[in-house]
């Protein structure tokens, strides 16, 4: 490691996450650099919709609240705070700042990055030949185009590098990734170049690992059981070095896990092709990064490689896609499971509509993982009944329904919540288009107004990769760990063998599974194939499964298209981001070698 170091660390992963987070970090220890992530697709329409009803609206109000308790520490300990809490309205969450700085006889200094809110340029952009094409179904952008409800582009950290010239004390942006923000400071204080891609990937990983919060600090972790501790569970922390490796952390005295299973998980989360992990900013190679336990919560990662990113930015959609509603009653036993089949069949039976879809779950039984559990029944379950369609009326049908059947079916059953209510859709329509034609723009803040302000073209980028031409996926094949398994009759768990995480991606899941040793990993390489994986998954995934090996950490990325039931917001699905996938896998029982087993 190089001699310097800087400090960040992380206090928020999404907009809900630990309100308690930020004071904690800050009153722990000194850091140099906080980082809170607050933005996610729906998020955006969300704001949208709550600065067209109040201009002053649409970002994360929930910051102003965690800023009080700890704004003079703040400024005094000189760490500096970076933020996309800004989300549509990055003006006013600063102004804000402004005020409660006022209130607390404070004046901070505040940067702010914009510019990546094109909802109202949309169509003009789009008629000057920007096909803005869904880049994971290949749809024409003509087909949603006036149902469009917020617009933005994932601005990279080149915007914030600049900002941090400026010396703030707060940086409130828009649209930055997730990972801009963190690597940011990393530019900043070691100055980087923008085109120093082994160095930037650290940045990117180091921030991959990051932005979840306490997903890499014990939070989700397969092994939860080893986690000394879930009381107030610290939130990661980055100590990075000039040449880009860095040490992942947490406060001391805090609740947790730091491990080179828990990175590794995280890493692991919402991955896609892993040797080409694409940002604005560079693409990493996951198939490089190399992970040490280096002390008790303390895991060290370097060795990491990056190439040039293309000259695309990513933009995130939302539009209007009909209505949704869900209603539940709950139903006890005995014969649980028999009584809930049949008053899903009273209700789907009576029911009259054009209906896009109908969704009947068991909660308590096998509402996540469907066919692949292998128990028979529950005391109680929860019929979770869903209806998707163009038109509210016809939803409203649905919902009159749902609480008359309390009535006229088994007995032991109770209405929850009343008559279901129409939710209006809201779908993702993500795209790109060419970094060179918007770019974003910075501002600095003082007595709640703006006195500077410049445009950043200094983006980083490459020559043109299509990204179907990064996803190199695997074929399958005969290895010696298959041939062995064949030969045996040792069945038990997968999670004897492995750990393993999933996340969402759209419409498609993603599932790590990561083995426990070398010879474990080589036995998974021949028996867990895409094909096994798909099979096992019939029920929830209805696209291809493409499996990727990642020999560096032991592990395998399985991607599952078509598996969530059309995306977050328009799925029926109570998994609607598939993060019960993982221990699906986990339960299913595998003809282990006894070599194997000799090992555990």
């Amino acid at each position: 490691m190089s001699s310097k170091t800087i400090s960040i660390g992380n206090a928020g992963g999404y907009w809900g996450d630990d309100p308690t987070a930020l004071e904690r970090q800050v009153n722990g220890g000194k850091l140099d650099y906080i980082t809170m992530d607050f933005l996610a697709e729906i998020t955006m329409s969300i704001m949208q919709k709550q600065k067209s009803k109040d201009q002053s609206l649409g970002y994360a109000r929930d910051f102003i609240g965690m800023l009080r308790p700890i704004l003079k520490k703040l400024l005094q300990d000189k760490t500096t705070i970076i933020t996309n809490a800004g989300g549509i309205n990055p003006l006013s969450c600063a102004q804000a700042i402004h005020a409660l700085g006022q209130e607390l006889g404070e004046s901070p200094k505040i940067a702010i990055v914009y510019g990546d809110d094109i909802l109202t340029s949309i169509n003009d952009l789009h008629k000057d030949g920007v096909a803005f094409t869904n880049m994971e179904t290949g749809e024409s952008f003509s087909e949603v185009a006036d149902d469009i409800e917020s617009a933005n582009i994932y601005f990279g950290a080149a915007p914030v590098v600049e900002a941090l010239k400026w010396d703030p004390d707060i940086i409130i942006t828009g649209r930055v990734t997730d990972t801009g923000i963190t690597m940011a400071a990393m530019i900043h204080e070691f100055d980087w170049a923008l085109d120093d891609w082994d160095r930037l990937a650290h940045g990117i990983v180091a921030a991959h690992i990051m932005e979840c919060g306490t997903q890499s600090t014990g939070g989700n972790f397969t092994d939860w059981h080893l986690v000394p501790s879930f009381d107030k569970v610290g939130f990661p922390i980055v100590e990075a070095s000039e040449d880009g490796s860095f040490i992942v952390t947490k406060h001391s005295n805090t609740g947790g896990l730091v491990s080179v299973d828990t990175v590794r998980e995280q890493l692991f989360y919402e991955m896609g092709n892993p040797k080409a992990y694409i940002t604005p900013d560079v693409i990493a190679d996951f198939s490089s990064i190399q992970l040490e336990q280096a002390g008790p919560d303390r895991v060290k990662v370097f060795g990491i490689r990056g190439e040039a990113p293309t000259p695309l930015y990513k933009v995130s959609m939302a539009y209007e896609d009909g209505f949704k509603a869900i209603g539940s009653i709950i139903i006890s036993g005995p014969n649980a499971r028999a009584k809930a089949e049949t008053f899903a069949k009273i209700l789907w039976d009576r029911l009259e509509g054009d209906f896009e879809e109908r969704s009947t779950e068991y909660v308590g039984w096998n509402a996540c993982h469907r066919s692949l559990v292998q128990q028979e029944d529950g005391n109680e379950i929860l019929l979770r009944l869903g209806v998707r369609a163009k038109d509210e009326k016809t939803i409203r049908i649905f919902g009159k329904l749902v609480p008359s059947l309390i009535l006229s079916g088994p007995p032991g059953v109770a209405v929850l919540g009343g008559v279901p209510r129409a939710q209006k859709v809201v779908s993702y329509w993500p795209a790109l288009m060419p970094k060179d034609i918007v770019h974003p723009n910075i501002a600095l803040l003082k007595d709640g107004q703006i006195c500077e302000e410049k445009q950043v073209t200094n983006t980083a980028t490459g020559e043109f990769v299509p990204v179907e031409d990064c996803l190199v996926a695997e074929s399958p094949k005969q290895t010696i760990g298959q041939s062995l398994a064949e030969q045996k009759d040792d069945w038990i768990p997968l999670g004897k063998l492995c750990l393993a995480r999933s996340g969402d991606k759209g419409d498609s899941a993603n599932i790590g599974v990561l083995a426990r040793s070398e010879k474990i990993y080589e036995f998974l390489d021949g028996y867990l194939t895409a094909q096994k994986v798909k099979d096992l998954f019939q029920e929830l995934c209805f696209g291809k499964v493409t499996r990727y090996s990642l020999k560096n950490m032991n592990g395998f990325n399985f991607l599952l298209d078509q598996s969530l039931g059309g995306g977050g917001t328009k799925t029926l699905r109570i998994d609607a981001q598939g993060k019960t996938f993982a221990q699906a896998l986990l339960r299913q029982r595998v003809p282990a070698p006894r070599e194997l087993l000799d090992e555990l």
